[in-house]
């Protein structure tokens, strides 16, 4: 069993940078592939980046270049860096877990609650 916890959301303007962290439970979570996902307001949850337990990461082309996801296994905590914000980067984000690395949500079991997510132009 996994509980995952995310936080440092909020509202910055574009071109600005946050980093969202979860917090995962569980003595097994080194073993688990991290995933961070997005769900803005009438749109569908979608696959943002995830890092497995060799830390192989998987980005959507959306973020490549501006959003950074690491882990530390010591302290049971994953991160993502998001630099040059854009306003199509608002949405509630939200962390996962599973064994394997998948960029669909679908095949995560854990979920973290979210985090809200605005940029403002």
């Amino acid at each position: 069993q996994v509980q995952l916890v995310e936080s440092g959301g909020g509202l910055v303007q574009a071109g600005g940078s946050l980093r969202l962290s979860c917090a995962a439970s569980g003595r097994t979570f080194r073993t688990y592939a991290m995933g961070w996902f997005r769900q803005a307001p009438g749109k569908e949850r979608e696959f943002v980046a995830a890092i497995g337990s060799s830390s192989t990461t998987r980005y959507a082309d959306s973020v490549k270049g501006r959003f950074t996801v690491s882990r530390d296994s010591a302290t049971n905590m994953v991160y993502l860096q998001m630099n040059s914000l854009k306003p199509e980067d608002t949405a509630v984000y939200y962390c996962a877990a599973d064994r394997f690395l998948y960029t669909s949500a679908a095949e995560y079991d854990y979920w973290g609650q979210g985090t809200q997510v605005t940029v403002s132009s």
